[in-house]
């Protein structure tokens, strides 16, 4: 009995080194309760009478009013695991053979110490039938039997076994055993059949996140998730696992990679660079309220369509001649498009410029104004400035008098001065060019006071 509890304690020794199923989740497992030795089987001397009343006879039974057995066993792939189990008993039944086919004649062969260490193979039927809770088995194996002081021998074991799980990790299992024994008679060790009852334990499943996933099976063990995941999470709730959220705070469809469109745009809000306000995804799901292609963030007239180059508002036309500003030479002074926006010279005002000019008196022989000329001077400057985008040339004569040389110099010189005096008062120099043609151009007779007066004059031309 001694050697038998040492053995005992050992196998739970054995149990205890392992922390991972019976299944290949806990792979572990341990069960304990009573057991019953029947040496019926032997007494019978046909083999169908050995199994004829295999269950019937159980009054035949050996059985102790204690825990009798102890078992540990390891799944060791597919559907099979291996196992050893000890168990003892005490002989206080035996079963005579039959003599003349009368009745069995049960004996007490004094009260033997049954001792068995046996080596099992379990193979599960529990996936054939689809059960979760229903676990068929066969099982064979062989071990080591001790009945009594004397009597011992090697048994080849099979039978079968049945566990009901209660839960994932305890059930109540029933196991049945014929142990063919070599040694098969009285004196030594009858073949016998051995019934095992009680609790089995699985255990040795690491699931750390406590996700109710084994580790072995978590593709996330480290974070509690859901099964439909391997394990991992889903912390939004959105039906997309973590790893291939884009946003997994927040919960979001499939379509944008589980993150919100907040704004309906069709632009998750993750790459939507205004998530609160619907846009366009050629702006980053920014607006674009007044549709001129500039976004309402650079737009500096958001409600009214403009170019780009003008912050998105409209160019203007000051002057109101349909030029806009940004082409309009003269944008402060009405034109026409033709002139780019400014006003074209018209005949009658070349004609009032040129009235204007014939008036303008020079000191006798010289280059110098006279002080009556100059508000004429301003006149033609005042004509000019309505014309800004237009060029003149001033055109110097002379009469007859004198040398054609000093004619030509005097008249060059003259209508220098008066593009200088043009210039000096607010016209553009490149606008203005001045001529000199002497005594070559006159206008009436030379040979008469008012010929020579007409001939002694300045002209402005229109250059085009």
């Amino acid at each position: 009995m001694k050697h038998l509890n040492k053995l005992f304690v050992a196998m739970l020794m054995l149990a205890g080194l392992s922390s991972q199923a019976q299944d290949g989740n806990n792979p572990w497992a341990v069960s304990f309760g009573v057991n019953a030795v029947d040496t019926r089987v032997s007494a019978a001397s046909k083999l169908e009478d050995q199994f004829s009343q295999y269950f019937n006879a159980t009054d035949n039974w050996n059985i102790l009013p204690t825990v009798s057995f102890v078992s540990v066993s390891k799944h060791i792939g597919g559907n099979f695991t291996f196992g050893v189990t000890g168990s003892m008993n005490k002989i206080t039944k035996f079963v005579l053979p039959r003599v003349n086919n009368g009745p069995y004649e049960v004996v007490n062969p004094g009260d033997l110490n049954y001792y068995a260490l046996d080596g099992v193979i379990t193979y599960s039927l529990m996936n054939l039938i689809n059960s979760k809770k229903l676990d068929p088995s066969i099982n064979f194996g062989g071990g080591y039997t001790w009945l009594g002081d004397e009597s011992s021998a090697g048994t080849l074991n099979g039978g079968l076994g049945l566990t009901y799980w209660f839960t994932e990790n305890i059930g109540l299992s029933y196991r049945t055993t014929y142990k063919h024994s070599f040694e098969d008679s009285r004196a030594d060790m009858p073949s016998h059949s051995q019934h095992f009852a009680g609790l089995t334990f699985k255990f040795g499943g690491s699931d750390k996140d406590g996700d109710g996933i084994y580790d072995k099976d978590d593709a996330c063990p480290e974070e509690a998730g859901l099964k439909q995941f391997n394990g991992c999470p889903d912390t939004d709730s959105d039906g997309i696992e973590n790893s291939k959220d884009a946003c997994p705070e927040i919960a979001g469809p499939a379509e944008y990679n589980g993150c919100p469109d907040t704004d309906g745009d069709k632009i998750a809000d993750n790459v939507d660079a205004c998530p609160e306000v619907a846009g366009l995804a050629a702006f980053g799901g920014c607006p674009d309220t007044d549709g001129d292609g500039v976004q309402d963030k650079e737009d500096k007239c958001k409600d009214v369509k403009g170019p780009k180059e003008n912050g998105g508002c409209p160019w203007p036309d000051r002057d109101g001649d349909k030029v806009l500003d940004k082409d309009d030479r003269c944008p402060d002074v009405a034109g026409t498009v033709a002139n780019n926006g400014c006003p074209e010279v018209t005949e009658e005002a070349i004609k009032r410029l040129n009235d204007y000019a014939k008036t303008i008196l020079f000191d006798s022989g010289k280059a110098s104004f006279q002080q009556q000329t100059y508000p004429v001077l301003q006149a033609i400057v005042a004509i000019l400035k309505e014309y800004p985008n237009s060029n003149f040339s001033i055109e110097g004569h002379t009469d007859s008098d004198g040398k054609d040389a000093a004619n030509q110099t005097l008249s060059e010189n003259r209508a220098a001065a008066v593009k200088n005096y043009l210039i000096e008062n607010g016209i553009a120099a490149s606008r203005l060019s001045s001529a000199g043609f002497g005594e070559s151009k006159p206008i009436d007779t030379n040979k008469t006071k008012a010929g020579k007066a007409n001939n002694r004059r300045v002209e402005v031309k229109l250059v085009k």
